[in-house]
């Protein structure tokens, strides 16, 4: 089995740990708690023949208070890029996140994930900025469980090519 350490990144209340709640535990809920610094998973998942052991970084929101900390991307191999359609401000969050981990990382594979498309259309921007560079670009609703396994099998996929 290959381990590698993945984090989930984006703004503050984009749904990063709904997705990662949804994933690992196969659970959804409406209420909101904040992540204050990082909270950690594990799951094992197939890719494309190969076992791999993901160790999920969830990280709290990057907002105009809050940057993220180099600490918790030591080690990561790649990470989900949470963008949420039903505000558009979360795209600008998302670039300045994609840079902060440039910054401290280098370029590591990305899943730009466009979340709650349960609340809004993926068209209503133009996602080519971080989606052109990304490893692949789904939408996600973790409310109705859709997409939710297709982001993480892709990121898996992005670093088994790695």
């Amino acid at each position: 089995m290959i381990r590698k350490k993945i984090c989930m990144l984006g703004g503050a209340g984009v749904g990063k740990t709904s997705l990662t709640r949804r994933y690992v535990d196969a659970m959804f809920s409406d209420d909101y708690l904040s992540t204050v610094g990082v909270k950690i998973d594990h799951k094992q998942l197939e890719v494309d023949g190969v076992t791999l052991g993901l160790v999920i970084w969830d990280v709290q929101g990057q907002d105009e208070s809050r940057s993220i900390r180099p600490s918790f991307l030591k080690g990561a191999a790649g990470y989900g890029l949470v963008v949420d359609l039903s505000r558009p401000e979360s795209f600008e969050t998302a670039i300045e996140v994609r840079d902060t981990v440039r910054v401290f990382r280098g370029d590591l594979p990305y899943v730009l994930t466009l979340n709650k498309s349960d609340l809004a259309a993926p068209d209503q921007f133009d996602v080519s900025e971080l989606g052109d560079e990304a490893a692949a670009t789904v939408v996600t609703s973790a409310k109705n469980d859709s997409g939710v396994e297709d982001l993480f099998l892709a990121l898996g996929r992005a670093l088994i090519a790695e």
